[in-house]
């Protein structure tokens, strides 16, 4: 049976697909975090937000991020989830790989829901940079 957190996290994909990060918010903590890319972290929903619209203009708002292989990692109300995350843009020039092993960790909002609390595209790459 399918956990839950892949359909949410498709949810996800789809709002930044379409850049509709009002309704991404929502599936943030308040006092997440964001990794932008090595040693550059947003924090909190307003900067979260932000960060989104500049990385979509630095993808010529052509960014369509996807899944892999995901596994769910769950202990009462928090999940780490770690995810191959595919990322498809209209740019050749990335310092970055669009290939990665995102790690993600999840936990239960007041209404029993999933939110996003730490959200690392990057993975253990983070140790190497």
């Amino acid at each position: 049976m399918e956990h839950e957190l892949k359909g949410f996290i498709k949810k996800c994909d789809i709002a930044i697909k379409q850049e509709d990060f009002d309704t991404l918010m929502n599936y943030y903590t308040d006092d997440a975090i964001l990794v932008i890319k090595p040693g550059m972290i947003a924090r909190g929903k307003e900067e979260i937000k932000t960060a989104f619209i500049k990385i979509a203009k630095y993808f010529n708002n052509r960014l369509v991020p996807t899944q892999g292989e995901m596994i769910v990692l769950e202990a009462g109300d928090t999940a780490l989830v770690i995810s191959e995350t595919l990322l498809e843009a209209d740019k050749n020039d990335n310092e970055y790989s669009m290939d990665r092993r995102a790690t993600y960790v999840f936990k239960r909002g007041p209404q029993g829901e999933w939110l996003c609390a730490i959200d690392n595209s990057y993975g253990t790459d983070l140790i190497n940079k």
